[in-house]
């Protein structure tokens, strides 16, 4: 039995995969709220005392900078270690992903059902490609061609200092700057950054859920935005989804992502609709000097929420191939 697991800072997914015919097949799989466990250790101990297989293999990703195996969790007070795990496990070892190379990974073992297309593009199977994705906090990975393979190839990108493009970008930076210090792309391009840009565009517009200080209003201004039930939270997505777009373009343009950029993660599947509207591909493309080779990238939108889990079941999958 292979396990894997996608330890977030909100949610953990972790499955019990099995090869069937060269493909894996998953035979157990549920969600665990982070926040609820205060060691990773506990929460697969508590999955694995439902499964009678024992476990030959198992791979984790998590969010945050993989360094000799370990991971210090951006989003909990985490320290995960391979070592323990391994031990935990009784399985000789089990690498660490971070969680975007563990999306690139699983995009190798996605269907083609599980991706929607936004733009076509001119795809070059054998470049590079890149994947992004939005959620309690922001995920970079380039994923490089090596001349045979693509390799997903980690980055923290999402902690590095957000640049405005417009005027009103550069208001919004001085309000956050006098707020916060130092403004990283996250502090806007996650959940979070919803209501960061709301409150900046109209203070004197508040919802229910903005009262509770345990409440996170990123949902109440999303679901408002699809409806058009408030004017505010429908500018708040559009800019949002702009400024989304063109930190997309800035990753293609840093990994020359021939091959096509990916849009993962839960904030792009809770606002498809208004992704598909058109302002996050035409900042994808807003930048003057490569515009036409921008333009030329295929977009994808990651449908299938799972794929950082399948991507951390197929690291797991391909080590016990390897060891054969």
């Amino acid at each position: 039995m292979i396990l894997a697991g996608d330890l977030g800072g909100t949610k953990s997914n972790l499955g019990a995969f099995e090869m069937e015919r060269g493909k894996l097949r998953c035979i157990a799989k549920k969600r665990f709220a982070s926040q609820d466990f205060s060691r990773a250790e506990d929460i697969i101990e508590s999955f694995t005392r439902e499964l009678s297989a024992k476990t030959t293999a198992a791979c984790f990703d998590v969010a945050g900078p993989v360094v000799d195996n370990s991971i210090r969790a951006t989003n909990l007070p985490w320290v995960v270690e391979g070592a323990s795990l391994a031990r935990l496990l009784g399985v000789a070892r089990v690498p660490l992903l971070n969680d975007l190379e563990a999306t690139g990974y699983g995009l190798q073992v996605l269907e083609p059902a599980d991706l929607e297309t936004l733009r076509p593009g001119v795809a070059d199977p054998r470049a590079n490609q890149a994947v992004i994705a939005a959620g309690t906090g922001l995920g970079e990975a380039m994923i490089l061609w090596d001349g045979a393979r693509h390799i997903p190839m980690a980055s923290e990108g999402g902690h590095a200092g957000w640049a405005p493009h417009t005027e009103f970008e550069i208001e919004l930076m001085r309000h956050l700057y006098k707020k916060y210090g130092a403004v990283e792309c996250e502090t806007l391009l996650s959940g979070r950054g919803f209501y960061e840009i709301h409150e900046f565009l109209d203070p004197t517009v508040r919802h229910q859920g903005f009262h509770d200080p345990n409440a996170d209003p990123a949902p109440e201004i999303t679901r408002r935005a699809l409806d058009g039930s408030c004017g505010t939270c429908v500018r708040a997505v559009d800019v949002w989804l702009g400024m989304y777009g063109s930190e997309a373009g800035n990753l293609a343009l840093r990994a020359v992502a021939r091959g096509g950029m990916y849009i993962a993660g839960g904030i792009a599947l809770k606002i498809l609709p208004k992704l598909k509207e058109g302002r996050f591909v035409v900042a994808f493309s807003e930048h003057p000097k490569l515009q036409s080779f921008l333009a030329k990238i295929p977009l994808f939108v990651v449908l299938n929420e799972d794929a950082p889990l399948l991507g951390a079941a197929h690291v797991a999958s391909l080590a016990t191939h390897a060891s054969r």
